[in-house]
């Protein structure tokens, strides 16, 4: 399980199961397991303090690489 923050704010934005490998370049929409201070707009997910972090694709978002950190250990059983 892994915790992604805002990297301009370090506010947390979302609890996301990870399988696989690899860095996180999308987010499915039905492995967030927790939501805290992200929103969705205009096609866009932002954080709270106005940094915006993905953008919507239908079932999942592209992240904006340099505009999130993550922490926690991925599933790597795949």
């Amino acid at each position: 399980m892994l915790t992604l923050r805002c990297a301009a704010c370090r506010r947390k934005l979302w609890k996301y199961l990870k399988l696989g490998k690899g860095e996180v370049l999308r987010c499915h929409k039905e492995r967030i397991t927790r939501m805290y201070d992200a929103e969705e707009r205009g096609g866009r997910i932002w954080c709270a303090c106005g940094q915006a972090v993905g953008v919507d694709k239908g079932g999942h978002w592209a992240m904006i690489s340099n505009a999130f950190t993550c922490s926690g250990t991925k599933d790597t059983r795949l």
